[in-house]
């Protein structure tokens, strides 16, 4: 596999910078209570935009695409922009917002695994090199607002379909796909698996910790702990820890 047959064309990384920018500006126009100025929308669309392909040129230990070009920070702006234009035009954009959020995450998941694969990553670091350049730009758009990350969260799903619509592109390439046809099939795999997480409400089960999957058992002695006990096995964590006091011969 050689570079030139994995180089991402400069309109395809325009268009992923610019449609992160579009949603990043879109979300925080909707934070009304933020009292965000145009400059501040401004600065969460470009940093949403940019920060996947920051972090993803960081791991690759290469200049940051975005500083190679005149063009990538003035499509940020106009597309952080027209987003702003957006929320004044029209009131609900959860529907927008939702769709363009998961085309940003295919698009730079497909960009991030192509580009590692590329400079001679092997496939699987190339799937995590996608995965977080899909998920960051959002992971800095969530900092920026002061907001729960979305990517750590119950019910978000990003990561998991930004790693499936990246494991389908290296597995595409191996077996001889064209670029082109790969990152498509790439990006509608992640927005299919995004969307219908939003639809039906998949998620990934909650943590829990051990000692709360189930109500320990004591079939040996027929009976349950003291409130002493109990308290004691609350405060040692999630393995219980009981000491059974031998009576006095």
């Amino acid at each position: 596999m050689t570079t030139a047959a994995f180089s991402i064309p400069l309109w395809g990384d325009l268009l992923a910078v610019g449609v992160g920018s579009l949603q990043g500006a879109l979300f925080a126009s909707g934070f009304r209570d933020r009292r965000l100025d145009l400059l501040g929308v401004a600065i969460i669309g470009v940093a949403t935009g940019l920060g996947g392909g920051l972090l993803r040129d960081l791991l690759l230990n290469v200049t940051p695409v975005a500083l190679q070009s005149n063009w990538y920070l003035p499509a940020t702006v106009v597309a952080a922009l027209f987003g702003m234009l957006l929320g004044r035009l029209f009131r609900r954009l959860d529907p927008l917002i939702t769709f363009l959020d998961a085309l940003t995450i295919g698009l730079f998941g497909a960009i991030g695994a192509s580009k590692a694969l590329a400079l001679g990553l092997p496939e699987v670091p190339a799937v995590f090199v996608g995965v977080v350049a899909a998920v960051g730009g959002g992971v800095l758009r969530d900092v920026l607002l002061n907001l729960p990350i979305a990517v750590m969260h119950v019910g978000s799903l990003y990561a998991v379909a930004a790693g499936a619509g990246t494991v389908i592109l290296v597995v595409l390439l191996d077996i001889g796909v064209p670029l082109t046809i790969a990152v498509v099939v790439c990006v509608v795999a992640t927005l299919i698996i995004r969307l219908l997480a939003v639809r039906f409400g998949w998620s990934l089960p909650e943590q829990r910790e051990l000692g709360t999957l189930r109500r320990p058992r004591f079939p040996r002695f027929g009976r349950r702990p003291s409130p002493q006990r109990t308290a004691e096995r609350t405060e040692t964590g999630a393995i219980p820890q009981y000491r059974i006091e031998k009576p006095d011969q």
